[in-house]
């Protein structure tokens, strides 16, 4: 999918071409430009990287920015699972491995102007941007050919929650408090990584499987975007029947989303006033866990504080290679923290960010984190540290990615990092203290033979990543 090496500043418009989409808008412009914020220094490829062939890059796709590529040279497309306005969602299954997925195809004949065409791309940057995040949809792959533009996500069985709550009739108070709970956190989790949903309502909500306690997943991002978070939120307590004036205005901040929430309540209680002070979920001291809600920034930023500093480096070099729709999220946020528009992250900017997501941290913890961030020490987080320290860690799941990283630090192609090559990798990127080469080699080196091979590096970087094993995974599942 994604080119390696090949990622932008924060407000770098890349891929912008034109071609023939079918009737749509032609000229793709990605935002508006941002030439105060830095580049992510590219991974340099290894001296065997010029072994690996890719594919004859084809035409850049008006939609997506970059090659067209054919979803059936990876994918056999299947039954239709179901149609919206723009799209038809179909059963798909991956030639090489069997799985089954579900294939999302927009017609590029029904983008008729430039706000469609940036829809569809700001929804795959979007997907990309929540990958991992429970309850949430996972977005496999997007690809773009001359006619459509198809996203590849995870299949759900279990089909719509408005059909669900069709064919039950209505809900008890303690079912629809259930699911209610999981669609607020989905709400804040979205909201903590800077997305307003904007079209949630009980078909945007998928169930896992047929069982009647299936996972409950969110989808259809559509007429999502990007916000800055504590930006505009408000506290919302009404009546399911009242529409949000900032909705019929178009003007839409998180409060459309809570408006949202307030209608499917009503739904599922059929007739039970919604956000009603009685409820025993609601109220104080009532049935609701007294779980902190998780703030997805702060989590990656511990986890990353946890590995080891050639993990961290390796982190660095991956980072390099993501797309631009992979990394677009993450860019907003950084701009979002960086309040003086330096190109860096303060200490003062990283407090009053996560502050701004609901997190309370001592002076201390937020210091701890900086300096787990700042590779190079100089007191802020530039934005590829920022990337690099708050990106999911399934990115790693992508071979290509490891293969990658693995060969930038093996200099001498001698399928091993040697003990010299470890601590050139960690002096190059300002991480080397003359006191980590001997603890990381014996960390890694499982064989004790004073070098690291490839497995080896691989099951360092997926050690302590619970997505990244595929025993604790659930089958993907999704019904469009």
């Amino acid at each position: 999918m994604g080119n390696c090496c090949s990622q932008g500043k924060p407000g770098d418009d890349k891929g912008e071409a034109t071609a023939d989409n079918g009737g749509a808008s032609n000229t793709i412009n990605g935002g508006a430009d941002d030439s105060s914020q830095p580049k992510i220094a590219p991974a340099s490829p290894g001296p065997n990287a010029a072994s690996s062939k890719p594919k004859p890059a084809g035409p850049i796709g008006p939609v997506l920015g970059r090659p067209m590529e054919d979803v059936k040279s990876v994918y056999t497309i299947g039954k239709e699972l179901g149609r919206g306005q723009f799209g038809i969602t179909h059963l798909c299954t991956n030639k090489a491995t069997g799985e089954q997925f579900a294939c999302k195809t927009i017609a590029k004949r029904k983008l008729v102007n430039k706000e469609d065409i940036e829809d569809v791309r700001r929804e795959v940057q979007i997907m990309h941007h929540l990958t991992g995040q429970p309850n949430i949809v996972e977005l496999k792959g997007a690809y773009e050919d001359k006619q459509s533009v198809h996203l590849v996500m995870e299949l759900c069985a279990g089909g719509e929650l408005f059909d669900r709550i069709i064919a039950k009739g209505h809900y008890t108070e303690r079912a629809a408090a259930s699911l209610l709970r999981t669609i607020v956190q989905i709400v804040h989790t979205c909201h903590s990584m800077g997305v307003i949903h904007r079209d949630l309502k009980p078909e945007n909500f998928l169930l896992l499987s047929k069982d009647e306690n299936a996972p409950l997943k969110a989808t259809d991002f559509g007429l999502s975007v990007f916000y800055k978070p504590g930006d505009v939120f408000k506290d919302i307590v009404g009546s399911a029947y009242y529409i949000a004036p900032e909705v019929l205005k178009r003007k839409y901040g998180p409060e459309a989303d809570i408006w949202s929430v307030g209608v499917m309540l009503y739904i599922l209680l059929c007739g039970v006033p919604p956000f009603w002070a009685g409820h025993p979920w609601i109220k104080e001291d009532g049935e609701a866990p007294d779980v902190p809600l998780d703030c997805a920034v702060l989590s990656r930023l511990k986890q990353f504080k946890a590995m080891n500093k050639f993990k961290k480096v390796a982190l660095r070099v991956i980072a390099g290679c993501l797309s631009e729709e992979e990394i677009m999220g993450l860019k907003e946020m950084f701009k979002g923290m960086d309040t003086d528009n330096s190109g860096t992250i303060t200490l003062e900017e990283l407090k009053q960010g996560l502050a701004k997501q609901g997190t309370k941290l001592s002076e201390f913890e937020v210091k701890q984190l900086m300096e787990a961030a700042d590779a190079d020490g100089n007191g802020t987080i530039d934005y590829d540290e920022f990337i690099t320290a708050t990106m999911h860690m399934n990115r790693m799941d992508k071979e290509e990615h490891l293969y990658t990283a693995f060969q930038h630090f093996d200099k001498d192609n001698s399928g091993y990092i040697t003990n010299e090559e470890l601590e050139q990798a960690l002096r190059d990127y300002g991480m080397h203290d003359g006191m980590d080469i001997k603890e990381i080699l014996s960390d890694v080196d499982s064989d004790n033979d004073g070098k690291i091979n490839y497995e080896e590096f691989v099951a360092m970087m997926k050690k302590g990543n619970p997505e990244m094993n595929p025993k604790k995974r659930r089958e993907s599942t999704f019904v469009g």
